[in-house]
């Protein structure tokens, strides 16, 4: 009888240990997947993290201002727990490379024009279009409505999140031979050109030979005479001190160039509901902050590259239209390629707004 009595206290403890083992270990593993271990972040939705945000262009840039005040607002939203280190002029590498690190989970943000990214989202090659935008303000609606939103909707196949666009601006046409005034003065010079279809044949259309080129290079690419010219925003021409090797600067304004503020996907799934509404909500208002900067920066830079002694032109209202009549050919070609009712939608939205 004493033998029995002590099987079925074994029978009916063994069971009972392992059972309360299991809701214990069942307790522990969920408090890890909510807080990742950490009571603190458990109550709060915020975790220690770091963010590293990379830029091609230097600190002094209105690109430069905006992520600073990216990182001035997420470490404020949350209490420094999430910090974020910035680093400018390309040291984590070029806008391509950079992206990569992103899609590989390497890295966690960085803010390229979107005019690169075409070959990996064909739909952003919509904003690439000569002469689609008259002024910043219908930049930002077409970009910040729903037909901006819809390209972002592309990013997460690639593994890669889109938060908000920024403003790296109007293009303009610096280069050491002579100044450009007309569609025949395009002919022959060769312009350092992001690798991107559309401005590639923009300019083989107008005669020019269009050279692709890492930003990091186009300095001593302008120095060497290794091209004759390249097309960027006042600002980044100033800031990048492009007039030291270029003598003449055309405005041209010829395509309006949005960034586009980037985050790993694989970072971005790790957030918390609470992390992700800091996160974004801080890339739009930075974003918001960078262009107004860039804005001001744009008459300002003007004025100044005019003082340091460039040749400063404007196109006329006339030669402007010539150049549009040779390049509708590759947008209507590209129309198609990137998706006609996008692109139909864009041109609605910019008529209501024009009043047309």
């Amino acid at each position: 009888m004493k033998n029995l009595f002590k099987k079925l206290v074994v029978s009916v403890t063994l069971p009972s240990l392992l059972l309360l083992g299991a809701c214990s270990g069942s307790s522990e593993s969920t408090g890890s997947e909510t807080s990742g271990g950490d009571n603190t972040a458990a109550e709060s939705g915020i975790q220690e993290r770091v963010i590293r945000a990379g830029i091609g262009l230097n600190e002094d840039h209105p690109e430069g201002q905006g992520l600073l005040k990216f990182k001035e607002i997420v470490e404020e939203k949350t209490d420094g727990k999430i910090k974020v280190e910035p680093y400018f002029s390309a040291q984590l590498g070029d806008d391509m490379q950079m992206t990569e690190a992103l899609k590989a989970g390497t890295q966690e943000v960085t803010i390229p024009s979107t005019s690169p990214l075409v070959g990996m989202v064909k739909e952003f090659g919509i904003f690439d279009f000569p002469f689609i935008f008259n002024n910043g303000e219908e930049a930002d609606a077409v970009l910040d409505g729903a037909v901006g939103q819809k390209v972002l909707e592309k990013l997460p196949e690639h593994n890669l999140v889109g938060l908000a666009y920024w403003e790296n601006g109007f293009r303009n046409l610096t280069n050491s031979k002579h100044p450009v005034k007309t569609a025949a003065d395009f002919k022959g010079l060769k312009i350092r050109t992001m690798q991107n279809e559309v401005h590639l044949d923009a300019f083989k259309a107008l005669g020019a030979n269009p050279t692709p080129m890492a930003f990091s290079e186009v300095f001593t690419a302008l120095e060497s005479k290794t091209v004759d010219g390249q097309e960027n925003p006042f600002p980044t021409i100033e800031s990048n001190k492009f007039n030291e090797v270029q003598d003449y600067l055309s405005q041209t304004n010829h395509v309006y160039t949005p960034f586009v503020f980037l985050m790993s996907k694989k970072f971005w799934d790790d957030l918390s509901e609470e992390e992700k509404t800091i996160v974004k909500d801080a890339a739009v208002e930075a974003g918001k902050y960078q262009r107004q900067v860039n804005r001001e920066a744009n008459e300002k830079s003007l004025q100044n590259l005019k003082d340091a002694g460039m040749n400063v032109n404007e196109l006329s209202d006339k030669d402007k239209k010539e150049i549009q009549e040779i390049i509708q050919p590759v947008i209507d070609q590209y129309a198609g390629k990137f998706g006609k009712d996008l692109v139909d939608e864009m041109n609605n939205q910019l008529e209501e707004i024009r009043g047309n």
